[in-house]
């Protein structure tokens, strides 16, 4: 057992009164309370043999209690729960061997005879032991917050509320948590036991060692007449219920009565203050159990034993069992998924109409449905909850379910629908063939929100809800990597200008201040010191040559590669000068804005495995170059440590609901084409285990299947261990017949006729170029392909048909048209049987390249085997920087092209499968903290621009109901 530190210092308490019982009266004695009785008793218990005739003494008439209570069958029943209670806790801990079930107790001042013994007994059993005095004038709130702690104290098994009855409130009791109160007494746990659902609740100890005395009596159990006399709070019900179950009569009295005594075969005293039961009112045989407020001690000639120990062992009894169910509620939870009832309109309204008319979970009815536990989701209002990490710690062990990636040929710009299709498809799975499915889904960027594209949350009856929190901030990830990012770039030009303006010893000086008179390095600048292979750690003990490596990162204003962000399109931030106010002292360079989401520290909240990696990954971002050409890190700059900080919070996946209340993780969104597109390594891994070995997690990759499906497969699968088990392959006829030879297709502008009215060309002629080169990009990979059709409604039968056939013809498993946008999940239960089919066949997934493969070569193999290009042409800027790359030892990162997203090849207007190109190598950059290499093929914008006519003129708030609209 172990005692950990108490809080507040106990003060000692006088002696009780102690109540001198007769001569040669046998007394089976509680030395002090065990068990709050509320407001009208003090809970202490006496066992008398009672006489049965008035002159007779007691030595001569006392009836016997079967074994002695003072006896060793008394000291055998301690004994054997004890045993018994020790053998619980052998298997617990054989199953887990770090659980140390700990049982809290909470006292104010009361007698410490009591609280030795519960110590003693856990002692005895093995169980820790926390301690926490308060003065004997706490108030309620004092007791409230010590509760409260323990509440949220996962190392605290059970709460043992050892305080004077007047402490011992409703509020109190019912603070406790029902899962931690062993002794029985919240309103929830009396409740449990009348009811007699004992699997979560608790039986009083007190109660139960009562029960366990009363059995021990020559009298039998069935049929005995009980009279308990008070007994108003929880002890009363408790026995009241315990002794109904074992068919025994109860009667009640609120005070003493000599008629209804006459009639009871034992009498349970459990009003306040010491009750005299004269020997004539009693049958013969006869037991009184008294739970007055006489303290009993061993001063008077008596023969006593306490009922303190066997209570004590019970009360251990049941923190074994709360050690227990918290261990089995550790394990996984099967599901009760409750399916939101949908019912589609027509002609379907707008998406923002749709997601208003449904109602969604509360947010923490959904994580119960889905196994998730209370300490592992953080409500950010109603409808949205972060997951917290320690969900992979306590499923480590359950297997991983069907990994789904939704794909897509070559778009339009309009987008053909990829997000719908994951939401349709997991709400096929879930509400209709009742399989245990999870989207997850990137957090999109205000950008496009407020610019052409519009939301992301999926449309018509698949989507997520609500759709307005969904596009509008979230939980704040985007903004959260926003202050990191700026916080980077503000450390990277008030560093230039300090070592522009400083001296070694003055800039030494502020670096490594003296505080207090004591100068040391922070934990960051040892870290530093140890690269530049300096060990010492005495601020004194540096050389000069020591000092200035230190102080001075020398980074070159030109070779900067780190820009400042914000999360909207704005076209006048591409390119900017800084530092042009006098305070500055003509520090002005040339930089820029991009997109938030294009940030490296988006794609690594994407690609972390953990709080550890992440902060890890942070440290290690390049931000530029020295004069002498070494890379300089965030944690040179010292700011790691600020920037994991700042994204503590924004490492946890967001759960939301679609339409049909199926769970989605909304989690990171980084650019598809600088970056590698995809949501977060955390919420797919997550989603596995919370789905069971036979559920799915459908992911989205972003654009093309030619960028978002390859760079998924060789960077984010590459990073997390997984592999997908199928590649759901979204296409549209729309798209197909652009890339059958169709007109043009630009946002804003209505559709030309061909992409109206059918016409089995252009879509035969699409069906044979893009989307077969589409399923042999996903077979490189070894993945078995479903191809979804995204129907519109101008599709016509006979294309849909066309493009199913086509489909399978050119390798598919499958293919299916989806109607989830008009049906919602209904839409695509015909897509989710096809999946669940593949998903069944094994999956041969590999790599397209290994880690060694040298740089050149990764690009050549994507560019050929991907793209279908000839070969690849390198610019002189390119060759320098993998030859730089290779001196620094980044050579073995995967590599993340940077390529337009409207053509398999670098030319956005070659649609179809072109051929007999070259693919140009502009230059090539490094995401070091997110751990790759990303070649820019042509010239990428990182910061879109507004349209002539943005989404912006459709929003609008109503400022009385508070209701958005023009969202879509």
């Amino acid at each position: 057992m172990r005692l950990s530190t108490l809080r507040h210092a106990c003060r000692n308490l006088p002696t009780p009164s102690v109540h001198q019982p007769r001569t040669g009266v046998r007394v089976f004695g509680l030395a002090k309370s065990s068990l709050p009785l509320g407001p009208s008793s003090n809970s202490q218990l006496l066992l008398r043999a009672a006489s049965s005739v008035s002159g007779t003494t007691s030595a001569e008439k006392a009836p016997k209690l079967g074994k002695q209570t003072d006896g060793p069958g008394y000291e055998n029943t301690i004994r054997e729960n004890v045993q018994r209670t020790k053998e619980e806790m052998v298997a617990l801990q054989r199953g887990h061997p770090a659980l140390k079930p700990t049982l809290a107790i909470i006292q104010a001042d009361e007698d410490d005879r009591l609280l030795e013994l519960n110590k003693k007994m856990a002692g005895k059993i093995g169980l820790n032991v926390t301690q926490i005095c308060l003065p004997r004038e706490c108030t309620e709130d004092e007791i409230i917050e010590e509760v409260l702690k323990l509440n949220e104290d996962p190392r605290v098994h059970g709460v043992y509320l050892h305080l004077p009855p007047a402490s011992l409130t409703s509020r109190v009791l019912n603070t406790l948590r029902p899962e931690k109160d062993v002794d029985g007494v919240s309103d929830l746990n009396v409740g449990r036991l009348v009811r007699g659902d004992m699997n979560q609740g608790f039986i009083p100890p007190l109660a139960n060692a009562v029960m366990e005395l009363l059995a021990r009596h020559d009298t039998p159990m069935e049929g005995r007449i009980v009279l308990v006399v008070g007994g108003e709070g929880p002890l009363g019900v408790a026995l009241q219920c315990l002794m109904q179950r074992r068919g025994m009569v109860v009667l009640h009295s609120r005070r003493s009565s000599e008629v209804l005594q006459k009639q009871a075969n034992a009498v349970v005293l459990l009003a306040a203050g010491h009750m005299d039961v004269p020997p004539t009112w009693l049958r013969p045989g006869t037991a009184v159990i008294h739970c007055g407020s006489a303290l009993m001690t061993e001063d008077h000639g008596m023969e006593m034993s306490g009922v303190g120990p066997l209570t004590a062992a019970l009360r251990m009894q049941n923190v074994v069992q709360s050690s227990s169910r918290w261990a089995q509620g550790q394990q996984y939870r099967p599901w009760t998924l409750r399916s939101l009832k949908l019912q589609p309109l027509s002609p379907v309204p707008s998406d923002i109409e749709i997601s208003r008319a449904q109602t969604p979970k509360p947010v923490d009815q959904l994580a119960q449905e889905i196994g998730l536990l209370q300490e592992e989701t953080e409500a950010y209002g109603r409808t949205k909850a972060k997951v917290r990490l320690s969900l992979l710690d306590r499923l480590r062990e359950q297997p991983d379910g069907k990994y789904v990636l939704v794909a897509g040929i070559t778009p339009t710009p309009l987008g053909e629908g990829k997000s719908t299709v994951v939401i349709g498809l997991v709400q096929a799975l879930s509400a209709h063939l009742k399989l245990n499915s999870f989207a997850c889904l990137r957090q999109p960027s205000q950008g496009p929100t407020f610019g052409v594209k519009g939301g992301a949350a999926g449309g018509g009856y698949a989507q997520v809800i609500p759709m307005e929190e969904f596009n509008l901030h979230l939980t704040g990830d985007i903004h959260a990597i926003t202050a990191a990012n700026n916080l980077v770039a503000a450390a990277i030009d008030a560093r230039m200008l300090h070592e522009a303006t400083q001296k070694d010893k003055a800039l030494y000086s502020r670096l490594v201040p003296s505080v207090n008179g004591v100068r040391r390095f922070s934990p960051i600048q040892i870290s530093r010191l140890r690269r530049l292979g300096i060990s010492e750690i005495d601020p004194s003990a540096l050389t000069p040559q020591e000092v200035s490596s230190f102080v001075r990162l020398d980074l070159d204003p030109a070779k900067v590669t780190w820009q400042r962000v914000v999360d909207t399109n704005d076209r006048f931030l591409r390119k900017i000068t800084v530092g042009q106010a006098s305070t500055e002292k003509g520090h002005v360079r040339e930089t820029q804005f991009d997109i938030a989401v294009a940030s490296e520290i988006m794609a690594i909240l994407a690609l972390a495995d953990g709080l550890g990696d992440m902060k890890t990954r942070l440290g290690r971002m390049v931000v530029g170059s020295s004069r002498s050409g070494q890379p300089v890190t965030a944690e040179d700059l010292g700011v790691s440590g600020a920037l994991a900080v700042l994204m503590k919070d924004a490492i946890k996946p967001t759960l939301m609901q679609t339409l049909e209340g199926s769970p989605v993780f909304v989690h990171a969104g980084p650019f598809a084409n600088i970056a590698h597109g995809n949501s977060s390594v955390l919420a797919d891994k997550l989603a596995l285990k919370l789905v069971g070995e036979d559920g799915f997690v459908v992911t989205e990759a972003g654009f093309g299947a030619d960028i978002g499906m390859e760079k998924f497969f060789n960077i984010k699968c590459r990073a997390s261990g997984l592999r997908p088990n199928v590649v759901v392959l979204v296409a549209t006829v729309r798209a197909l017949k652009m890339h059958g030879g169709g007109p043009n297709v630009s946002a804003g502008s209505p559709l030309p006729r061909e992409y109206i009215d059918e016409n089995l060309s252009l879509v035969g002629k699409g069906c044979s170029s893009n989307l077969r080169k589409q399923i042999q990009i996903a077979h490189l990979f070894g993945v078995p392909v479903v191809v979804a059709l995204n129907v519109f409604k101008t599709d016509t039968q006979a294309e849909i048909d066309l493009v199913c056939q086509m489909a399978k013809e050119s390798g598919a498993s499958d293919a299916v048209p989806c109607h989830h946008w008009a049906r919602g999940g209904r839409g695509s239960v015909e897509l989710a049987q096809a999946v669940k089919q593949a998903g069944s066949q094994p999956s041969h997934f590999q790599f397209l390249y290994s880690q060694e493969t040298p740089i050149v070569e990764k690009i050549r193999m994507i560019a050929q085997k991907v793209y279908g290009a000839d070969d690849i042409e390198l610019s002189p800027e390119a060759q320098a920087k993998i030859d730089y790359y290779n001196q620094q030892g980044y050579g073995k990162l995967p590599i993340c092209m940077a390529k337009t997203h409207l053509s398999l090849s670098h030319m956005p207007e070659k649609k179809g499968t072109p051929t007999g190109f070259t693919l140009p190598i502009r230059d090539i950059r490094a995401s070091i903290g997110a751990g790759f290499i990303y070649p820019l093929v042509g010239t990428m914008s990182t910061m879109p621009g507004l349209p002539t006519r943005p989404c912006f003129y459709d929003i609008d708030l109503d400022p009385v109901t508070e209701e958005i609209t023009g969202l879509f």
